[in-house]
């Protein structure tokens, strides 16, 4: 397995979406859906020799890369599915017949418009509304759109003098424009509230059939409210997101932004006609002090500069002050071009999309860096730059300090290789020669017994060490060091604000909250108080055990791990009653009763 396609499958996420198989020469060769894309793409590599999938086996012989899409639910990967299969014609996809098109919901371009399903997108002027994955779903919304609305479904070409009203206008479901009974004026007016419905503004609706039904249910007339209820029921469920991106038949790009402590990404997802037909990203490098604005408009700029066609709306993720001056820029070339930032309905879901997976290109990068071993992490590269170091910081060790009133003091050393923990370099130091509270004694004593045993074993410094405090225990630990007679860059975090010391420098390096590099230190310093922590906890659960057994006559080691073994703690023991106590083999019941009164006394 080439290199390339063996990093897509270690990184690929587990999410809704598209998976898109390329051969060598870049061209799609199959398209597929997952609830869950990490599984289902690593299937394909990981058939048994008995399975009888011979296609999969083809598919997996041309494949040299895979890229994905992903979707905030598997119906919006069901449909975004078919435009690909569409759009690309796979080698190996089954082709969509006629009978399995999406439908869509047609307004007819009539003097009297006509509302009904249809599998045939037809440019005749129409509006469309769609496409749709729950076709149960959406007749059941044309049903109830008819209810409400008095729209017409006859097929007659209206206005005509032959026409005579029907059966649908003596049961006020049409309101008779075969015979001018309602003006076009009036009836448009019916039109636009019955799309409106279809395309989910049905708040005021359901309101006013809630007071509807309340009303009813006051009346004692539970049939027609508990019709009611399922009418709201059945509007509720026309809510259920349908798997589209657009309405209409509109070209428009959408554009997300991700950002990493590294490098920019602009994914631009490009809808033709009304359905996602093809995605691209371009990496943009030297953003980390640039605000998204400023990145999106430098893109926005750049990237339609080259561009052969420009749809008629391009959606950003952020607002941009040069928006005007774009859309007038980009309107010289053709058509009206809009530039706008969508911040609700279906538009700012496709920007959502867009977003994250422009997101999930900059993940899956770094995980494609980490996976190749002569890669250094963002972090690390991030460290180097930040703190100015000759190397890259690839082994950092960090220190800190745990006690408890000023007993049991124990100090941690842990480490981390190329920006992961390596547990097995933790190191615990049981403090010998300080007695109470005092980090800066106790961070020197560590530091020195540290890099003393290194210099003595011969092995290799870290590139970097970390120690969790402020000016004071880093000035403890340089003193340590240049005892030592050690070289080591050396940094301490404080907490409270993450403020970062540096010998010498008076003013602590202050890094922005989401850089890779104050990540990477946080992290070690974290692991460094954890394991600190848990060390000094176990040595004062330890001293509890010795004090509340040692010291009774009689128990010794053997007989107190029998006793924990029985009861499971001293308060087990302590809690025990005579008979079983005397009970556990070496006790007896006279020693039993020295043991209770001893962890007993007030009784």
């Amino acid at each position: 397995m080439a290199p390339p396609l063996q990093d897509a499958l270690e990184t690929i996420p587990a999410s809704a979406g598209v998976y898109i198989f390329k051969d060598r020469d870049a061209k799609v060769i199959y398209v597929g859906k997952a609830k869950n894309l990490r599984p289902r793409v690593r299937s394909y590599f990981q058939a048994s020799p008995g399975d009888t999938r011979a296609l999969f086996s083809v598919i997996v012989r041309y494949t040299t890369d895979i890229e994905y899409l992903l979707t905030e639910t598997e119906q919006e990967a069901l449909v975004l599915e078919a435009t690909q299969i569409k759009t690309h014609s796979p080698r190996f996809n089954i082709k969509l017949k006629d009978d399995k098109k999406f439908p869509f919901i047609k307004i007819t371009r009539e003097a009297f418009p006509r509302i009904f399903p249809t599998r045939d997108v037809v440019v005749d002027g129409s509006k469309y509304i769609g496409p749709f994955s729950n076709v149960k779903a959406m007749h059941k919304s044309l049903k109830i759109m008819h209810k409400l609305f008095p729209v017409r479904d006859c097929k007659y070409r209206l206005p005509s003098s032959s026409v005579k009203l029907c059966l649908e206008y003596q049961i006020k479901r049409c309101e008779g424009p075969c015979e001018g009974r309602v003006s076009e004026e009036d009836y448009r007016r019916t039109i636009e509230r019955a799309v409106q419905f279809l395309k989910g503004k049905n708040s005021e609706i359901v309101k006013g059939l809630e007071v509807e039904m309340q009303a009813e249910a006051e009346l004692l007339n539970y049939e027609k409210a508990a019709g009611i209820r399922d009418t709201i029921s059945a509007l509720h469920a026309t809510a259920e997101r349908r798997a589209r991106f657009i309405e209409g038949n509109i070209d428009r790009d959408v554009i997300g932004l991700g950002r990493d402590d590294h490098e920019a990404c602009c994914f631009v997802l490009e809808i033709r006609d009304g359905v996602a037909s093809h995605q691209k990203h371009h990496l943009l490098a030297n953003t980390i002090d640039e605000t998204d604005a400023t990145i999106v408009s430098s893109f926005v700029r750049q990237f339609y500069l080259e561009t052969d066609f420009i749809p008629s709306e391009i959606h950003i993720p952020c607002p941009i002050d040069d928006a005007a001056v774009i859309s007038a820029w980009l309107s010289q070339r053709g058509s009206r071009v809009t530039v706008k930032s969508p911040v609700r309905g279906e538009k700012a879901d496709a920007m959502r999309m867009a977003t994250t997976n422009a997101m999930q290109v900059l993940e899956q990068r770094r995980l494609k860096r980490e996976l190749r071993r002569d890669t250094i992490p963002n972090g690390v590269l991030a460290l180097q730059r930040d703190l100015q170091l000759e190397e890259p910081p690839r082994h950092i060790e960090g220190i800190d300090i745990s006690t408890f009133q000023g007993e049991g003091n124990v100090g941690s050393l842990v480490c981390m290789i190329n920006g992961k923990p390596r547990k097995s370099e933790y190191r615990i130091f049981n403090i010998q020669s300080v007695h109470g509270m005092d980090d800066y004694a106790s961070i020197r004593e560590v530091v020195l017994r540290r890099y003393r045993g290194i210099t003595e074993r011969g092995e290799d410094l870290p590139d970097l060490l970390l120690i969790d405090g402020g000016k004071g225990q880093l000035t403890s630990a340089c003193d340590a060091l240049n005892e030592v007679g050690v070289q080591v860059p050396v940094i301490g975090l404080a907490k409270r604000l993450e403020e970062i010391f540096v010998p010498g420098e008076s003013s602590p390096v202050i890094l922005p909250k989401a850089s890779a590099s104050l990540r990477t230190l946080q992290i070690l310093r974290d692991e460094a108080h954890r394991f600190a922590h848990r060390h000094n906890q176990r040595l004062r659960e330890k001293q509890t055990l010795s004090s509340a057994l040692d010291n009774i006559a009689g128990v010794g080691p053997s007989r107190r791990r029998t006793l924990l073994r029985t009861f499971g703690s001293v308060a087990g023991v302590k809690r025990a009653a005579l008979d079983d106590l005397a009970d556990v083999p070496s006790i007896g019941p006279v020693l039993a009763k020295v043991i209770l009164a001893s962890l007993n006394p007030e009784h």
